[in-house]
C-alpha cells in the first residue's frame, strides 16, 4: 500500500512540473521590468496615435500594477492622460475581469508550490531516486507540452490569442478599437513576443529539471568509481 501511495505521488508530482514551470514564468514576465524592456526594444511596434516610448513608459506599468495590488478599478479608472480618462468602461471591465484571472493563477502557483515542496520532501525521505526521476520526467513532459505550444503560436498566434481569451473571458469582452489605451499600451507584438518568452523560460527550466538527476547520477558513479580504486 505505501508502495501504491508513493507512485501515485511520484506521478502527481511528475503532473504538477509544467504547471509549476509555466506559472513561474508567466509570474517573471508580469513585471514592470519585462514591460519596459519591450517598450525600448528596437523594432517594438510605435503607436499609432502619436505615444512616444515616454508616455508608453509612464503609463504602461499602470496595469501591471494595479493586477498585483490590492486596490481596486478605480485605480485605473481615475487615471487620466491629457485631462482625459484612460480607459474606457469596457477596458476598465476587462482589467477587472484579467486581475480575476491574474489572482486566481497565483492562487494555484502558491497552492501548487506548497504541495510540490512538501510532496517532494515526502518522496525523498522514502526514496531518493523517484524523487529525481520526478524531475527527469517532469522536465521532458515539459518540453513536449511547451513544443506543442509554441508551433501553435508560431503556427497560428490569432488561433491561440483568440482561444485563450475565450478560455477565461466572455465573448467580445475582450476585443478593443486600435485607438484604445489597452491596444496602445499593449499591442498584439507585446503579447505575442510575452507568450514566447514565457515558451522560452519554460523550456529552460524544463532543461534544468532534467540535468540535476543526470548530475547528481554522474556524481554518485564518479564517487563510486574513485572508491572502488584500490590505494598504491
Amino acid at each position: 500500500m505505501a508502495d501504491r501511495s508513493i507512485l501515485v505521488l511520484q506521478v502527481l508530482l511528475i503532473l504538477l512540473v509544467p504547471i509549476l514551470l509555466v506559472l513561474v514564468s508567466v509570474r517573471f514576465m508580469l513585471t514592470e521590468t519585462w514591460l519596459k524592456f519591450e517598450y525600448n526594444r528596437s523594432g517594438f511596434p510605435e503607436d499609432l496615435y502619436g505615444w512616444d516610448t515616454g508616455v508608453r513608459l509612464k503609463y504602461g506599468p499602470y496595469g501591471i500594477r494595479y493586477l498585483l495590488n490590492d486596490e481596486d478599478i478605480s485605480y485605473l479608472g481615475d487615471l487620466k492622460i491629457d485631462g482625459q480618462p484612460a480607459f474606457r468602461e469596457k477596458e476598465l471591465d476587462h482589467m477587472e475581469d484579467v486581475k480575476v484571472v491574474t489572482r486566481g493563477a497565483l492562487t494555484v502557483l502558491k497552492l501548487c508550490l506548497l504541495f510540490f515542496v512538501i510532496g517532494m520532501g515526502v518522496l525523498a525521505y522514502f526514496s531518493r531516486s523517484r524523487l529525481l526521476s520526478v524531475l527527469f520526467y517532469g522536465g521532458a513532459s515539459t518540453l513536449i507540452a511547451v513544443a506543442v505550444l509554441v508551433m501553435l503560436v508560431f503556427v497560428s498566434w490569432d488561433f491561440f490569442f483568440d482561444n485563450f481569451h475565450a478560455i477565461f473571458f466572455d465573448e467580445g469582452s475582450w476585443q478593443f478599437y486600435r485607438d484604445d489605451t489597452l491596444i496602445r499600451l499593449y499591442p498584439q507584438q507585446f503579447w505575442f513576443e510575452s507568450s514566447l518568452m514565457v515558451g522560452i523560460l519554460t523550456i529552460g527550466g524544463a532543461v534544468f529539471c532534467m540535468i540535476i538527476p543526470w548530475w547528481v547520477r554522474s556524481r554518485k558513479e564518479n564517487h563510486e568509481n574513485r572508491s572502488r580504486v584500490s590505494p598504491d
